[in-house]
């Protein structure tokens, strides 16, 4: 397996992109926005000087890992020698959809189609192909050059060899794979969320303020970011729709979101993205300056 699509030029795309590229494979990046493709490849040639300043990566490094990314706003064109597409657009399960029903028709009959979806069920998204066999989710952790973990999620339709075959291609890009199987949230975000959650209504009902909270949650946890921080920098609004799958998934009003956090999104205070959320953050020469906003 050389030649690899990814579609979805934000975040993640870009880092899924970065990851395989660095590790010798052939990366076609594919977007609708020709300004959100040149943003990726900003992007990816940011975190690899950010690699070289840590003596992480050489020179020679950084320009075989560019000279192996390509860019498309054509999805036809895009994947039509891939071996492999990882899809990582916004979670949204109209828009997977509607991706994964494309990806089936022009992306060759043996390719494995992947998803990184983080709650989405991936049995579902494997019923509007032809091949539900060879569709996988490989769920990649924020930030993807930094984060270890894949989790691989089987649909229901999985075949083994399918499964196999990322479990050995996530080690080829230096990750750990850890298989779980298609129920909602898989196991990150079943566990990561409902904590999340159970931090904001802590704050919602009084118990302690934000720094409080995420500090107990670091040095008496040792998280290494604290819950609140941590949704900030998930992403509000993609906290708030993956409890709402769990809540759907489970019919239970255990995985309920907050009302804190639905008034929040809904007011537009996102976290990192909007320059909002639990915390105030700031554009700094390097880094995003954090401060308290809620006690």
């Amino acid at each position: 397996m050389n030649n690899i699509s990814v579609i979805g030029a934000g975040t993640m795309g870009n880092g899924i992109a970065h990851v395989f590229a660095q590790a010798g494979f052939k990366v076609t990046i594919v977007d609708i926005s020709l300004a959100q493709l040149d943003r990726a490849v900003a992007t990816i040639t940011k975190n690899l000087d950010r690699q070289i300043s840590k003596a992480a990566i050489t020179e020679e490094q950084k320009k075989n890992t560019l000279a192996n990314i390509s860019i498309e706003s054509n999805m036809i064109e895009g994947v039509k020698n891939a071996e492999l597409v990882v899809e990582a657009a916004t979670e949204n399960i109209e828009l997977k959809l509607q991706i994964f029903e494309e990806l089936d028709k022009y992306a060759p009959k043996e390719t494995i189609l992947a998803t990184n979806t983080s709650s989405i069920s991936i049995t579902k998204i494997a019923a509007v192909t032809g091949r539900a066999g060879k569709v996988i989710g490989m769920h990649f952790m924020n930030p993807v050059p930094v984060m270890k973990l894949v989790e691989i999620i089987n649909g229901y339709a999985t075949k083994k060899e399918v499964t196999d075959t990322i479990v050995e291609l996530s080690k080829q890009l230096g990750k750990i794979p850890c298989v779980v199987n298609d129920y909602p949230g898989f196991i990150a975000n079943r566990i990561l969320m409902p904590m999340i959650n159970e931090a904001i209504y802590s704050l919602y009902e009084g118990v302690a303020g934000v720094e409080e909270i995420d500090t107990v949650m670091k040095l008496g946890m040792a998280h290494p970011m604290g819950p609140l921080q941590l949704a900030d920098f998930i992403g509000l609004d993609v906290c708030y729709a993956i409890l709402r799958v769990l809540q759907d998934g489970f019919r239970t009003s255990k995985y309920a979101p907050c009302p804190l956090l639905a008034n929040m999104v809904a007011a537009g205070k996102l976290g990192v993205k909007s320059g909002e959320g639990f915390y105030t953050y700031t554009a700094g020469s390097k880094e995003l300056v954090v401060s308290q906003r809620l006690k």
